[in-house]
């Protein structure tokens, strides 16, 4: 089981901002959510990084469904978490372990 320290670190970050460079911004959400099989360590969040007044040029999340990369053959169930390399990036599968390595990772 997750470390409860690390967990709440992220949970205290919830609608945190933070300047991380001349007109960038650190945006982070994250929530407590009843366990569920898209949400499985019961937490609800975005880390992003973008132009202060632009969009996000890297976001980590798990708002909604990507599916997994392969062919159409490829049986696969569609990732919740998942992260985005641009603005029209449709995400990428993110395997989430923790939710240190989860702000490490972003």
């Amino acid at each position: 089981m997750e470390d409860d320290a690390e967990l709440e670190l992220l949970l205290s970050l919830d609608g945190a901002r933070y300047e991380a460079a001349a007109g960038y911004v650190v945006e982070f959400t994250a929530k407590r959510t009843p366990e569920t099989p898209e949400r499985p360590h019961g937490i609800s969040y975005a880390l992003v990084f973008r132009p202060i007044h632009g969009e996000p040029f890297v976001r980590f999340d798990n708002a909604h469904p990507v599916p997994h990369p392969g062919g159409r053959f490829v049986k696969a169930g569609r990732a919740y978490d998942h992260w985005h390399r641009t603005e029209t990036d449709p995400g990428r599968p993110y395997v989430f372990t923790t939710a240190a390595t989860l702000l490490e990772d972003f």
